[in-house]
C-alpha cells in the first residue's frame, strides 16, 4: 500500500462508474484529493458478490483512508421494476434488491471501513433515497426499493455507533442526493417539478458540501442534499 502521492487526503468512490459516482469522483480529484475508483467496470468490485468487495478492499493503494463514498444503488434492472402493489411482490426480485441496496454496501462497511484512518475526522457516506423513510411513506407502491433503502439506513446508523468507538472523530451517513439525470431515474422522470431533476454534477456538488459540513454529533444520521435530516 502507498499514501496519497501529495500528502492529501485519500478517497474511495465506489460505484464510480455512474452517473453520481463519475460527478463525486471527479469533482474530488479536482480539489487534489486521491481518488480510487470502483465499479464493476473499473476494479472489478459488485456488491452482489462478497468475494469480490474483500478483494477489492485487499488492494486498495492507501495506508489509511479518509473518505468512503457508496453511490451505488439499483431501482430497476433487466426484468425488475418498482412494485405499484402488492399483487407484483416477487421473491426473486426482492432478494436482488436488498442485496443490491442494502447487504452490499453493508459488506462494504465491514471490510473497508478498518482502513479509515483512526487520527482526525474521516467521512464516509452511501447513497440511499428519500423514499426509504417510513416516516416519510406517504404515497406506498416502490415495496423492494423503499424497504431496502430503509434496510441500508439502519445498517449505516448501526455501522456509525459501532465505528465511534474506534474512530471517534468518524462521520457516517446516508444521503439523499435528490432526483438525479441518470438511467436509474430515467423512466421515472415525467412527474418530477420543474428545477427539481439535478444533473450529476450538481447533485455530486451539493451532497459534498452537505458531507464536508457534518461533524462526529451528525454521524449516523440521514441528510438530503439540501443538508436537512430526513426522519427515519
Amino acid at each position: 500500500m502507498r499514501e496519497s502521492v501529495d500528502g492529501g487526503m485519500n478517497t474511495i468512490v465506489i460505484g464510480a462508474s455512474g452517473g453520481i459516482g463519475a460527478a463525486l469522483a471527479g469533482q474530488l480529484e479536482a480539489r487534489g484529493e486521491t481518488v480510487h475508483r470502483l465499479s464493476r467496470r473499473d476494479g472489478g468490485i459488485d456488491l452482489a458478490d462478497e468475494a469480490s468487495i474483500r478483494a477489492a478492499a485487499a488492494s486498495v493503494p492507501f495506508e489509511a483512508l479518509d473518505r468512503l463514498i457508496v453511490a451505488t444503488g439499483m431501482l430497476h434492472h433487466e426484468g425488475i421494476k418498482p412494485e405499484r402493489s402488492l399483487r407484483d411482490l416477487d421473491a426473486g426480485q426482492l432478494q436482488r434488491s436488498f442485496l443490491v441496496n442494502a447487504i452490499g454496501p453493508a459488506l462494504v462497511l465491514r471490510h473497508f471501513t478498518p482502513l479509515l484512518r483512526k487520527d482526525g475526522v474521516t467521512r464516509t457516506a452511501l447513497l440511499s433515497a428519500r423514499v426509504g423513510s417510513i416516516a416519510d411513506n406517504r404515497l406506498g407502491g416502490w415495496y423492494g426499493y423503499r424497504a431496502s433503502k430503509a434496510a441500508l439506513n439502519q445498517f449505516v446508523r448501526s455501522a456509525a455507533i459501532e465505528i465511534a468507538r474506534t474512530r471517534p472523530q468518524a462521520v457516517v451517513v446516508a444521503l439523499h442526493p435528490g432526483t438525479v439525470d441518470t438511467a436509474m431515474s430515467r423512466p421515472f422522470q415525467a412527474n418530477v417539478a420543474p428545477g427539481k431533476l439535478f444533473t450529476p454534477d450538481h447533485s455530486a456538488e451539493r451532497l459534498l458540501a452537505v458531507l464536508d459540513g457534518l461533524g462526529p454529533k451528525d454521524s449516523g444520521g440521514f441528510f438530503d442534499w439540501k443538508g436537512e435530516a430526513i426522519p427515519f
